[in-house]
């Protein structure tokens, strides 16, 4: 507990864009290696950039969901390294002058416990410094073709694609609280449609950089930068294992080195990749082949006009107007068409939004997730899942027999009615007929209620079971159990 952590956190977003930043190249996954590439990302000489609108477009989109100040002038810069996937030698980013700056982000965190449950939900306040947008570089492939001991392919398709570079302040203090960040910063670029932001297809890389200090001090340590992590739970186990490293090194007397390491988790550790490099040794200077890109207030307001409610605002609403707990809440508001889906389905329930959030949540998302479908796409719409609920509302099925129903409904397609129909699960609700089967039960056991009568009150449900069993289950439990009660006591 004598130190202290100190992360700090960059977000590589790909826009969502059907081509690239600086030219008419596909950005589709999954093509043939190097088909989608043209003079202008292959970087050949003579070969000048055109700025894609779509890209800026998005990029405000993503600056508004997280809080940032879009300004009004930004400039494009030529960033200077060698790697074999960056055929140019440089990379078109922002610089001094990015497109977005000083955010400010409310999320919500928390410890987790050993088994990586959330132990007490908090707000927490985030600095965004910059969002600025820039081009992709391609991709090195050390793995699955012929002889990658000896060589290293390179895939340029990825070169030129759009991203959003999303730089925090160093204001986390635990690997869950950056673990927390980059879930809240995903859901929103998924949110307003700036970026599909998955991982599993590199549309979302994160960088974290990391260092300790004693508590109380108010220098940075040495920090480490943890690159290209493709998965959040990645990232968090990295910077656990950094700071473990970090401390243990600096309790021994050893000395920390300012460098690149990546993640290696089949060894669940890091390893050092290269030393780190500093802005300077990059030598930006303005693209002289790209003017100034300059947004006006009205194109701002625009694009803020098209952007749906965000889903912390959201979530929130839904606790109080529905309420639903945070936890409840945050779940129902993890995807845009999910919340969607919630919000029609309660309409159609009439209302009862406790009941359709637990159907929700407890059944169908069960079932989206063994099948890998989102909520847009459910078998069973929203009105459906409110009918289901409804009827079991108005005691037409039982909660039971209700979950039965709609395994079926995602099976088949079909709707609730339809379900209940064809399965003759109607609920018996007819208290005269309900009254008829009671007594003939009574009649049928006259020593289990003589003895039910004489205090044995555990019998109660031997009589509830028999009268269930006499309606083939089609009873309403409820009615039964409050008209036997009367007639027992009778």
């Amino acid at each position: 507990m004598t130190w202290e952590t100190i992360i700090g956190l960059e977000v590589h977003a790909q826009l969502s864009t059907e081509s690239k930043i600086f030219c008419s190249c596909s950005t589709r996954f999954g093509d043939e290696p190097n088909s989608n590439t043209c003079p202008v990302c292959l970087g050949l000489p003579g070969a000048l950039p055109v700025l894609n609108w779509r890209a800026v477009e998005l990029g405000a989109r993503a600056a508004l969901a997280l809080g940032l100040h879009i300004n009004e002038r930004s400039i494009f810069a030529r960033k200077n390294y060698f790697y074999p996937d960056l055929p140019k030698g440089y990379q078109i980013s922002q610089y001094d002058q990015p497109f977005s700056a000083d955010g400010v982000l409310e999320i919500m965190t928390a410890e987790r416990d050993e088994a990586g449950h959330a132990r007490e939900w908090r707000p927490m306040t985030v600095q965004i410094t910059r969002l600025h947008l820039e081009e992709d570089a391609g991709k090195n492939v050390h793995e699955g073709l012929p002889d990658v001991d000896r060589f290293s392919y390179i895939d340029l398709n990825r070169a030129g694609t759009p991203l959003a570079e999303i730089v925090t302040e160093p204001d986390f203090r635990s690997s869950w609280e950056a673990y927390d960040y980059v879930n809240h910063v995903r859901r929103a670029l998924q949110w307003v449609g700036a970026s599909e932001a998955d991982m599993e297809k590199g549309n979302l890389r994160c960088e974290a950089n990391v260092s300790v200090r004693r508590k109380g001090d108010t220098k940075f340590g040495t920090k480490v930068e943890l690159k290209n992590l493709n998965s959040v739970r990645f990232m968090q186990r990295a910077i656990e294992f950094e700071v473990h490293r970090h401390i243990a090194t600096l309790e021994s007397g050893g000395r920390l080195v300012q460098e690149t390491r990546l993640w290696d988790e089949r060894a669940a550790e890091t390893r050092a990749m290269r030393s780190k490099e500093e802005a300077h040794d990059y030598r930006y200077f303005p693209e002289p082949d790209l003017p100034p890109l300059v947004v006006t207030n009205d194109f701002i307001e625009q694009v803020r006009g098209s952007m749906p409610e965000l889903p912390a605002p959201r979530a929130k609403r839904f606790s109080k107007q529905y309420g639903l707990s945070f936890a409840d809440a945050s779940q129902l508001t993890a995807e845009r068409s999910l919340a969607d889906y919630y919000e029609a389905a309660v309409e159609s329930s009439g209302g009862n939004a406790r009941a359709t959030a637990n159907w929700i949540r407890s059944e169908l998302l069960r079932e989206l997730e063994n099948t890998g479908v989102t909520a847009e796409k459910s078998p069973i719409p929203a009105v459906e899942l409110g009918a289901l609920v409804r009827m079991i509302d108005e005691g037409k099925i039982s909660g039971k027999q209700g979950k039965d129903v709609l395994v079926e409904m995602f099976a088949s397609g079909r709707g609730a009615a339809a379900v209940v129909a064809e399965r003759g699960l109607v609920q018996l609700s007819d208290t005269s007929e309900i009254d008829r089967l009671i007594d003939g039960v009574m009649a049928a056991n006259p020593e289990q209620l003589e003895h039910y009568r004489a205090g044995k009150e555990a019998l109660f449900g031997f009589f509830v079971g028999q009268v269930l069993k006499a309606s083939k289950g089609k009873a309403n439990p409820k009615i039964v159990n409050e008209r036997l009660r009367e007639k027992l006591r009778s």
